[in-house]
């Protein structure tokens, strides 16, 4: 496997998983914390505002790579079990 199909291939699961994660906010089991959380990491991942300046080297752009996938594992957490997998089956059909 080539390193260009790899990157494509992450690129597409990444896009995938973003998807899910919007169904999931949309879905009406999904509690308010997990709102909240998942709000917070795409804010944060968009925000020009870091808590540690990019410019500086590594560490700049070491909260990101730790501080967004924390919160969307963390509201992951409090998804009821069962609305991750609806969103991904919903996700599969859409795209069939």
């Amino acid at each position: 496997m080539s390193v260009t199909s790899r990157l494509r291939e992450i690129r597409n699961g990444l896009a995938r998983e973003i998807q899910v994660y919007r169904l999931v906010l949309r879905h009406e089991r999904t509690p308010w914390i997990t709102r909240v959380l998942l709000g917070a990491a795409i804010a944060y991942a968009l925000s020009p505002i870091d808590l540690i300046p990019d410019w500086l080297p590594v560490v700049g752009h070491l909260d990101d790579i730790l501080i967004v996938p924390l919160l969307i594992w963390l509201a992951m957490r409090f998804v009821p079990p069962g609305v991750v997998e609806e969103c991904r089956v919903w996700l599969r059909t859409i795209r069939s």
